[in-house]
């Protein structure tokens, strides 16, 4: 197994450093959360964010809403999609690409207008129709890519919608949890009040000022934001949804990208709540009354290998001897403090999806050297290949440290690993270009995390050869007949269980076929005051910030 190292910084020096502008005087009885992001940046605010699932859950669920969400009640159980803007959804059995949404009756955007039917058409058009006024290129990527059959909406009535999409899709309703909704009237009225600006150039810049002043229908509000620095957002008293009204007046979000910075800064006192702090300060911070919070998610950190021409990660024998070549209980207690699952497919044992598959993912070097030694490598023939990863960011976990102890497991099996090392929102980018595209450096593999929570991120646009750039996240060109048909089955079955054994007999193809390096799920770890009551670490990725309360 080979050996790791990592050293907390401890003090506040760089802490202090980051947080060294002053919050805003603020109401005597107002209470603040504030919360150490893992983002470099504060994730953009105008109604689709960036940074990955980040943004979603710092500038998306909480300023917007979709017309479905998640349901983050429950520690217990996995997290299930449940009406949100939505009240109920049907499938027309005639003709299947088409869907009718009933929706929310009395939501009103934070500017005052009325949530309806035009406003769903219009925050569908600002992705999908070019040649709409409010058509921004630079919401596309991080949003169709994840509804990528959604082709249209009208409205029916003013508070019916129906939505239709490129071929039969059972996935829509989970997809359009990631579409949130924006005020048109809001934008329209700053569109309207640019008359200085040329015609050709207004609609970006209607929604830059929009950034600058969002409105959706979320439970929180802006109220501050200083890029780079931090966001505030306050809780939006007219929330349609009462019960979950925020508990605390204010958050503040702090974009502070390095573990140690995180976990200082929470020590010193300068925030409540630090993701993901650095895993060998956790008996500190445990020491100092400080709670950690964890549960296991549906969130993978892999290496996606390249399948394009040439591509190293062809060979099924070098897919599967990387796979046996890492010692994942190793990382887990030597390197991340216990803070993560082990890795062997998309999903675990007892997982819906999980199938049978006759390949099985473990600790077994001498296998993994058996099988490059088949393909033709030894200690003297070496296989150089390079990573492309990022120094922090989204569910990214440690990044560094996670790499460079996979770059000294696969030594051991004839592997020469390089790491390309670029900020996160550049991977990210990058993930939809593809790995034929210049900014993978030459990368044979990318390493971004996903969220498995439902079937289209889990698998379908990774293994998809439909989905691969531009379309979606097959960043590696995967073209693989079985998957595409396996793809097809599940998205064209609409009856629950059914869907269900559909991508079973997918993930365990996948599995068979090594098609990641699959190493750890993780559990989101969180360090908190102990002021902050009320918090659920749900199954998922996101979390709700609703139910939160602090005591003094």
């Amino acid at each position: 197994m080979p050996k790791t190292s990592s050293t907390f910084l401890g003090g506040t020096a760089l802490a202090v450093l980051l947080l060294s502008a002053p919050l805003p005087a603020l109401a005597q009885s107002e209470t603040v959360l504030r919360i150490g992001m893992t983002a470099a940046d504060i994730p953009r605010t105008l109604g689709q964010p960036d940074q990955g699932f980040e943004g979603n859950r710092f500038t998306g669920l909480t300023m917007y809403d979709g017309l479905t969400m998640w349901d983050l009640s429950s520690e217990e159980d996995a997290s299930v999609i449940i009406p949100a803007l939505a009240t109920e959804w049907a499938v027309d059995e005639a003709d299947t690409t088409k869907w009718t949404f009933t929706l929310r009756d009395g939501v009103t955007f934070h500017d005052g207008s009325t949530f309806d039917a035009a406003a769903v058409v219009w925050n569908v058009e600002k992705v999908l129709k070019e040649d709409a006024l409010q058509f921004d290129a630079s919401q596309v990527g991080v949003t169709a890519s994840r509804m990528p059959t959604l082709r249209s909406a009208r409205v029916v009535d003013d508070m019916t919608v129906e939505l239709t999409t490129s071929e039969p899709d059972s996935f829509l309703p989970i997809n359009l949890s990631n579409l949130f909704m924006a005020s048109p009237t809001h934008w329209q009225a700053i569109y309207d009040g640019l008359t200085d600006v040329p015609e050709a150039e207004r609609s970006a810049a209607a929604w830059e000022r929009f950034a600058a002043d969002p409105s959706g229908t979320g439970p929180w509000k802006l109220d501050n934001f200083v890029p780079r620095e931090r966001l505030e957002l306050v809780k939006n008293e007219e929330y349609w949804d009462e019960a979950r009204v925020p508990g605390v007046d204010r958050m503040v979000l702090f974009p502070m990208p390095e573990a140690n910075a995180r976990t200082a800064a929470l020590l010193s006192g300068q925030i409540d709540w630090a993701e993901a702090p650095s895993p060998d300060a956790i008996p500190e911070i445990e020491g100092r009354g400080f709670v950690i919070e964890a549960n296991e998610q549906p969130h993978v950190w892999p290496w996606q290998f390249s399948r394009v021409e040439g591509s190293p990660w062809n060979d099924i024998n070098v897919r599967k001897a990387a796979n046996l070549c890492i010692d994942r209980e190793g990382l887990r207690d030597g390197l991340l403090g216990g803070l993560m699952v082990p890795a062997t497919g998309t999903v675990e044992e007892g997982h819906p999806w999980r199938g049978n598959p006759t390949f099985e993912i473990k600790y077994d070097p001498e296998e993994a050297r058996r099988l490059m030694e088949e393909s033709g490598f030894s200690d003297s023939n070496r296989l150089t290949v390079k990573t492309q990863t990022s120094a922090s960011g989204s569910g990214q976990m440690q990044p560094l440290p996670m790499n460079e102890y996979m770059q000294q497991a696969l030594a051991e099996c004839y592997f020469d690993v390089q790491l390309d090392v670029v900020e996160w929102n550049t991977l990210f980018t990058n993930w939809r270009r593809g790995a034929m595209d210049p900014t993978a450096n030459g990368a044979h593999a990318t390493n971004v995390t996903y969220a498995a929570m439902d079937p289209f991120f889990a698998m379908v646009r990774f293994l998809d050869s439909k989905m691969a750039p531009p379309v979606s996240n097959n960043w590696g060109h995967i073209n693989e007949p079985k998957f595409d048909e396996l793809v097809a089955k599940a998205r064209t079955t609409f009856d629950a269980e059914a869907r269900d054994a559909a991508l079973a007999e997918l993930h365990e193809a996948s599995v068979d076929e090594a098609a990641f390096l699959w190493v750890a799920h993780d559990v989101g770890p969180r360090a908190l005051s102990p002021k902050i009551q009320g918090f659920v670490q749900p199954k998922s990725w996101f979390v709700d910030f609703s139910p939160i309360t602090i005591e003094e």
